[in-house]
């Protein structure tokens, strides 16, 4: 008599699905590799930990600096339409702009991704959006997870997490107390709503009964990747011209630069002066307060940068004209919390 045997495929799992896909990662990884990651003798991929060698950065005294994050529930947003093309880099972007903060050059990157059953196409998808956004930032995919966990999530859904890790010189570590009395605030426009309040957003297509799939221009706004902004921040601090900066995410822009500040100063805000893009106006017009519309979104200011008065055109001239960096306050002495005046043009 034939034995009923359990195995781990009938409980939801394939491992051989799972191993597939490493041989596709070992594969598309190579894009975006970097001196730090080639060694003769080794590979990350396949491996049980991921190395780096951190001589290869050329860093005096380097300062570790690492940063963690997801995409929040813009996955959601992604699932509901099918479309995957630029998570990958929404999650790069979530993490690395975090460590350029700290004056961090982005070395390496690790995913972590959740489904309740493994489909190789669209996951293959976030991984070369993944490698794309690695690219961006010129760092490396090293190693990451692909976890098939079924009863945790149902078939179709997929979570992200990202790891980086990024080395500063420690004398060129960006600190609070860098940050100076009458020192300028610029603000870097950003790409769209990057990867914050869609809960909010999703909640409100919700209530408004707006199908996406109908409005095609809405759909593309809500599915713009995060803007990478490692490349031009990295260049900024080699020649010394950022006092402080923010990544502006969850929180908005008064959260996130109180972050940032010294104990002893704070901010001057003119409202008037920032330069709203379209999806925020429309996102407004949804029934949200200014208030909301500052504690949760960017509001089209995706990072903010600290530097010097006389600084401000040399800084200028290591963008592009469309993420052109822009006066928008200044650094006062302290007051209870940071000053905002103006009114932001809707």
């Amino acid at each position: 008599m034939k034995k009923n045997y359990h195995t781990y495929k009938k409980s939801g799992v394939n491992i051989a699905s799972a191993d597939n896909l490493v041989k596709f990662i070992s594969k598309i990884t190579k894009k975006s590799s970097i001196s730090g990651t080639k060694l003769k003798s080794f590979k990350n991929i396949g491996s049980f930990g991921s190395i780096f060698d951190l001589s290869k950065a050329k860093i005096k005294q380097p300062i570790i600096v690492s940063s963690t994050d997801g995409v929040g529930t813009k996955i959601e947003l992604a699932q509901s339409l099918n479309n995957f093309k630029y998570i990958g880099i929404d999650l790069v972007a979530m993490c690395v702009n975090d460590l350029i903060v700290q004056g961090a050059k982005p070395l390496f990157f690790l995913d972590y991704i959740a489904t309740g059953k493994i489909d190789q196409k669209r996951i293959k998808i976030i991984l070369k959006s993944i490698v794309k956004g690695c690219k961006l930032s010129n760092c490396s995919l090293v190693g990451g997870e692909i976890a098939e966990m079924p009863g945790t999530y149902n078939k179709n859904k997929i979570d992200l997490a990202g790891f980086s890790v990024g080395a500063v010189e420690k004398k060129k570590l960006l600190v609070q107390s860098k940050i100076k009395l009458g020192n300028i605030l610029l603000a870097v426009p950003s790409s769209g709503v990057h990867s914050n309040g869609f809960s909010l957003i999703r909640n409100i297509l919700k209530n408004k009964k707006i199908k996406l799939g109908k409005n095609k221009n809405l759909k593309n706004e809500l599915l713009k990747p995060t803007k990478i902004y490692t490349n031009e921040i990295i260049k900024l601090h080699k020649k010394n011209l950022i006092n402080g900066c923010a990544h502006i995410t969850g929180g908005g822009l008064i959260s996130n630069l109180e972050r940032v500040l010294p104990k002893n100063l704070s901010l001057k805000i003119n409202l008037n002066k920032i330069k709203v893009l379209k999806i925020f106006k429309w996102l407004k017009l949804q029934s949200l307060s200014e208030n909301e519309m500052l504690k949760v979104f960017n509001c089209g200011v995706g990072f903010c940068l600290i530097v010097k008065k006389n600084n401000i055109k040399k800084v200028q001239k290591f963008f592009s004209k469309k993420y052109k960096p822009y006066p928008i306050g200044i650094v006062v002495n302290k007051q209870k919390n940071i000053k905002s005046y103006g009114k932001i043009q809707w």
